[in-house]
C-alpha cells in the first residue's frame, strides 16, 4: 500500500514563483477575482513544488503523476532537469504530447475504480514496461479525494508496495482463465524464484487455460513426472501437489496448467512460432517460449526467470506483468477506497 497521503488544504493559493523551488513556499491571499482554473492551477503548483522537495530528500528515482485531468505540460518544462517525471492517465487525451517534452507515459485502462487502484497498476505497468525499477522509491501526485484537483502526494517504496499485489493485478488480464487459477498459479511461480531448490536458482514456465491448443504446440522433453497421476494428485489447489511441482520445477520444459488448475502435462518443449513477438534484451529462450505460446493461444505463460527469479506473465505475446522475488511471502489484498468524486454542480 502506498504510505499514508498527506493531504494539502485547497483553500490557501500558493504563489507560482515558488512551484518546483524545493526550499520554500510562500503562502498568499487570493483575490476574489481568482478564476477557478488559476486556483487549480496553483494548488497543482504547490503539490508539485512538495513533490520535487520529497524527491531530492528520498532521493527517489522518479516522480510519477497519475492524471485525472489535462495539464499544461509547459508547468513541468522547466523541471525536466530536476527530476525524472512519469505520467500515467486512463483517458489517452490527457497524455497527448508528454512523450514529445520528455516525459515517460503509462496510459491505463481501469475505467471507474477505486484511486489507489489506479495508482497501483500504474506502478505495475511501469515496472513491466521497464519505465520504473521493481525496487525503486518512487513519489506519487495524485487526486486522492477530489477529481478535479490534484490533492494527494505519498512516498512509495515498490519493493515493499509490489509485495503486496491486488487481485485487481490479474484480473486485468482479459482470459477465461479463472482468478483464483492464476493467483495460484503466480503465487506458486513467485516461490519458485524467491527459494530456488537446493539453493539455486532455478528458472521454469507454466502455461495456463486454452490447454487443447497449448498442447498442439507441446511435444516432451523427456520424463513427465505427472503422467499416469490421478487428477486428485495434480491439483494445484492442493499444497501438497505445490509442493511437489517445486521439487521438479528444475526439469527441462514447461507445465501445461488447464483453466480449473489441474496440471495436465509437465516437461513440454513448446514450439509455437515467435512472429510479431518483440521482448526487451536479455531474456532467453525461455521467455521467448512463453511470449509466442501466449500470441499463438488464449493462453496465459507464467516464466520463472534462472537468473534473478523474476516471474514474467506473458498475454497475447507481450509481458503485461512483472513482479520480483521479494524475501517477503506476497498478500493479495483488495484495496477499500471510494474513487474521488467530481463536485456537483
Amino acid at each position: 500500500m502506498p504510505a499514508p497521503a498527506v493531504a494539502l488544504s485547497p483553500t490557501p493559493a500558493y504563489d507560482a514563483s515558488a512551484f518546483g523551488d524545493g526550499r520554500r513556499l510562500s503562502l498568499v491571499s487570493p483575490p476574489q477575482a481568482t478564476s477557478w482554473a488559476m486556483k487549480n492551477k496553483q494548488q497543482f503548483a504547490a503539490f508539485f513544488a512538495n513533490a520535487l522537495h520529497l524527491y531530492q530528500e528520498a532521493e527517489a528515482e522518479a516522480i510519477l503523476l497519475l492524471l485525472e485531468n489535462p495539464i499544461d505540460w509547459d508547468d513541468l518544462r522547466p523541471h525536466l532537469e530536476q527530476a525524472r517525471i512519469v505520467v500515467a492517465a486512463d483517458k489517452p487525451e490527457n497524455l497527448v504530447g508528454a512523450e514529445e517534452i520528455g516525459l515517460g507515459t503509462i496510459l491505463l485502462d481501469m475505467g471507474e475504480v477505486a484511486v489507489l487502484e489506479k495508482l497501483t497498476q500504474a506502478l505495475l505497468n511501469g515496472v513491466a514496461r521497464d519505465v520504473l525499477n521493481p525496487g525503486a522509491d518512487v513519489v506519487a501526485v495524485y487526486s486522492g479525494f477530489d477529481s478535479e484537483h490534484v490533492d494527494s502526494l505519498s512516498l512509495i517504496r515498490l519493493d515493499e508496495h509490489l509485495g503486496r499485489l491486488t487481485s485487481r493485478d490479474l484480473r486485468q488480464l482479459s482470459t477465461v482463465v479463472p482468478l483464483e487459477t492464476l493467483k495460484t498459479v503466480v503465487d506458486l511461480a513467485i516461490e519458485i524464484g524467491r527459494e530456488g531448490r537446493e539453493g539455486k536458482q532455478i528458472g521454469t514456465m507454466f502455461v495456463v487455460g486454452d490447454t487443447r491448443k497449448v498442447l498442439q504446440h507441446a511435444h516432451p522433453a523427456g520424463f513427465d513426472p505427472v503422467k499416469g497421476y490421478p487428477k486428485s494428485e495434480r491439483d494445484l489447489f492442493d499444497p501438497k501437489v505445490r509442493e511437489a511441482i517445486k521439487e521438479v520445477a528444475m526439469l527441462d520444459g514447461a507445465f501445461i496448467v488447464s483453466a480449473e488448475g489441474m496440471v495436465e502435462k509437465a516437461a513440454q518443449l513448446l514450439d509455437a512460432a515467435a512472429v510479431d513477438v518483440v521482448l526487451s534484451g536479455g531474456l532467453g529462450a525461455r521467455h521467448w517460449a512463453g511470449a509466442a505460446i501466449s500470441k499463438n493461444t488464449a493462453a496465459i505463460a507464467v516464466v520463472v526467470s534462472q537468473s534473478n527469479g523474476t516471474v514474467r506473465i506473458f498475454q497475447d505475446g507481450e509481458v503485461v506483468l512483472r513482479i520480483e522475488p521479494f524475501r517477503r511471502a506476497m498478500k493479495w489484498k483488495e484495496f477499500e477506497y471510494e474513487p474521488p468524486q467530481a463536485d456537483e454542480e
